[in-house]
């Protein structure tokens, strides 16, 4: 066996990153053995199907993700912040901004709205679970198997660098020839698959498993979203699927799908990447937009503006996803006609998306705003994300798009769209939904504190671009010349990126800060909520309502409290709930040596991780759990320990 290929040499970041992997494994291993954990780890987070500590295991995988993601970021802004740096050579600045846009997008932002999703959606329906845990529980840890398996690349044997849209001939055996590429069809493969049967799991569970009363139409607005999302997801992800698979073939086995002979075909490649990748950008999207529709009916003390066009809105979304695709290569020689009938079709989108901003807008109007910091995020939204918008628009011009594309202008134009429709969301998210998952608030005063260095920050760093791109500075581009005149607003980018990644350490350390010294919720509806998931204890249980919900409203819960509505009506009884398992996790390791033996062409390994997978797939259709019941006594004194005597 020849041992270099599993190396990589010659830079001190990445020895760097070899040491304080295996510093960080021996640490988490002490630590655990110290503090007699592995008992207390397998039983209660490995082995469960619980929706909320399924969702909470996302979210964490997804603050991990966007601090790797975000030191790519750091490295890139400092090779590019002054002329002719020598911080990153070329071929390492291709492995970073590659594994930056994959982390980013499917390893940070997807989990984190998986995560909100896996939490919140069975509580806002009044479901007890999602239809399939076993399913929820293999959907996890595939996506953070695949995870593990791209970030190993850093070290053993050499990340992807054909860019995060890999296209072909570039990352070819021909142009690629490390296994880099094979770690990113693999990983993507693995974590694709889990991302793909979550969307099945929850459109089940959002039409089959919601309370007595409650219609489509009686839906909260993130519920809806997630829906859509998920119907999005089981179109999308089998494209992406395909290809990975054409892919593995064409670099593992010699096939030549995507070759420029033999009948092959590189914009192949394209067509299918960008079938699954622009309906992709609307399923990180579309959850934002639940997400801010949530926070700002329950902060304007309003009902949402414009219920019923905001469904359509998504809906009329959702479908021009899929009509879009090819105005990411206008310039790749498709013609007038295919070009202006793309051009038309991604200008048309921008329609719904007005529509749900002049929603949001009427929401506020005259509403009793409360600037809370989830508030405050989706606030700042609004108007940085409609630059987002414009430039899109501007982009979407076949004609004009021969200046702005490859450019940095595109660079920007994809922040603008993606961070405040993202990951400004899941933040806001994230402290909206904290005190009903951990009982205590985040605190505010450090959360506005990092509000305004991620928010000033961001616009530091991306806004440049706009001018940098219109200068003519292409992406990717790892150097430059003094003369080239694109030094200053390099450096102030760079600036900014710095304020970005303090605002976020801000953000963690109010996590550590919070937990230990903020004083804990009683009331279990710490912002005055509108949706069922409030009238939850806080800590949730884990059988979520102790009673199944009534609905015969929309936002049902304040109806609740507001017009005396009655929401709970049935006596409580025995509940059901399935019991734990450790085959999910069991399948995923083995799923990632079956990715990492292909990574490697070792086959006789791989045949047996492969036989393991069949068996573990066998034992799991055959295992047949019958659950456990929780009894009515019990149900009662854990309602009332959470909620006070009152119950």
């Amino acid at each position: 066996m020849d041992l270099d290929k599993f190396k990589v040499h010659g830079e001190p970041l990445i020895y760097g990153a070899m040491v304080s992997i295996a510093l960080a494994t021996i640490g988490i291993l002490v630590g655990l053995t110290y503090f007699k954990k592995w008992g207390y780890l397998w039983r209660e987070w490995l082995t469960t199907v619980d929706h909320k500590k399924i969702g909470v295991m996302y979210i964490l995988a997804a603050l991990l993700m966007l601090f790797r993601g975000g030191v790519d970021a750091i490295m890139m802004r400092l090779q590019t912040a002054a002329p002719e740096m020598k911080f990153l050579d070329a071929q390492h600045y291709n492995e970073v901004f590659t594994t930056h846009g994959l982390i980013m997008i499917l390893f940070m932002a997807m989990p984190f709205i998986i995560g909100l999703m896996n939490v919140i959606i069975p509580l806002q329906i009044g479901a007890r679970d999602v239809a399939f845990p076993r399913l929820n529980a293999v959907s996890f840890w595939l996506f953070f198997m695949g995870a593990m398996l791209l970030n190993i690349s850093f070290v053993i044997g050499g990340s992807p660098d054909a860019g995060w849209s890999a296209y072909f001939p570039l990352a070819s055996l021909e142009f690629s020839p490390t296994v880099g590429n094979n770690y990113y069809s693999l990983a993507l493969q693995i974590s694709g698959i889990g991302t793909l049967i979550t969307g099945v799991n929850f459109i089940v569970t959002i039409l089959k498993m919601r309370a007595p009363g409650m219609t489509l139409m009686k839906m909260p607005m993130f519920t809806w979203s997630v829906l859509i999302t998920n119907v999005i997801i089981v179109f999308a992800f089998p494209v992406l699927t395909v290809a990975l698979a054409l892919m593995m073939f064409d670099r593992l086995f010699g096939s030549q799908f995507f070759t420029m002979a033999n009948g092959g075909m590189d914009m192949l490649w394209a067509n299918l990447f960008w079938v699954w990748g622009h309906p992709e950008v609307y399923i990180v999207i579309l959850p934002a937009f639940g997400i801010y529709s949530e926070i700002i009916a329950t902060f304007s003390k309003k009902n949402l503006y414009g219920y019923t066009s905001m469904v359509f809105s998504m809906v009329i979304i959702s479908l021009l996803s899929f009509l879009v695709w090819a105005h990411h290569f206008y310039t790749m020689g498709q013609g007038v006609m295919v070009n202006s009938f793309f051009s038309i079709t991604t200008m048309a989108i921008a329609v719904p998306t007005g529509v749900k901003i002049f929603n949001w807008l009427f929401t506020l109007r005259k509403g009793r705003i409360t600037f809370t910091t989830p508030m405050l995020y989706t606030l700042a939204f609004i108007p940085i994300f409609t630059i987002g918008g414009v430039t899109g628009v501007m982009l979407a011009m076949a004609s004009a798009d021969y200046q702005y594309h490859n450019t940095m202008f595109l660079v920007a134009h994809f922040h603008y769209v993606l961070i405040p429709g993202a990951v400004f969301a899941v933040i806001a998210g994230f402290h909206y939904w904290f005190p009903k998952v951990f009982g205590f608030r985040l605190n505010e005063r450090l959360g506005k504190h990092a509000f305004w260095w991620i928010i000033i920050s961001f616009n530091v760093t991306f806004f440049p671009l706009f001018f940098l791109g219109l200068m003519g500075m292409t992406r990717r581009m790892y150097t430059y010349s003094e003369e080239s005149g694109f030094g200053p607003l390099n450096m102030l980018s760079f600036v900014g990126a710095v304020g970005l990644a303090i605002g976020f350490v801000i953000l963690v350390y109010n996590i550590y800060w919070s937990t230990r010294y903020m004083p804990r919720d009683t009331t279990s509806d710490p912002w005055d909520g509108r949706t069922l998931e409030w009238a939850t204890p806080s800590p949730i249980p884990a059988y979520n309502f102790a009673v199944v919900p009534n609905v015969k409203t929309r936002d049902a819960f304040w109806a609740a409290k507001q017009d005396n509505v009655p929401l709970f009506e049935d006596k409580i009884t025995k509940i059901h709930l399935p019991n734990n398992t450790g085959k999910p996790f069991i399948l995923g390791v083995i799923f990632f040596f079956l990715g990492f033996f292909l990574v490697f062409s070792m086959w006789i390994p791989a045949i047996v991780a492969g036989v393991g997978v069949i068996i573990m797939l066998a034992a799991m259709s055959f295992d047949r759990d019958h659950g456990f019941y929780v009894p009515a006594e019990e149900v009662i004194a854990t309602e009332k320990k959470l909620r006070g005597e009152t119950v």
